[in-house]
């Protein structure tokens, strides 16, 4: 669990800047793109990776993020 998650390629991560947007880096954290971004579910607080799905904790609710 944690703000930056590494799954195959690609680092994940909440953005620190702005807690409403997750991006993802295929280049090890040098570039960053947006993978998601919206309001409605409120702030990141936590990423967790179980394996099958990635799950995005925020002040809200639990999203899944991927699958």
């Amino acid at each position: 669990m944690g703000q930056m998650i590494s799954r195959g390629k690609e680092l994940i991560r909440i953005n620190p800047s702005n807690k409403q947007k997750i991006e993802y880096s295929t280049t090890d954290g040098r570039s960053w793109s947006t993978r998601y971004s919206g309001s409605s579910c409120g702030d990141f607080n936590d990423l967790n990776d179980n394996g099958k799905e990635i799950l995005g904790m925020t002040s809200k609710r639990s999203l899944l993020l991927y699958h």
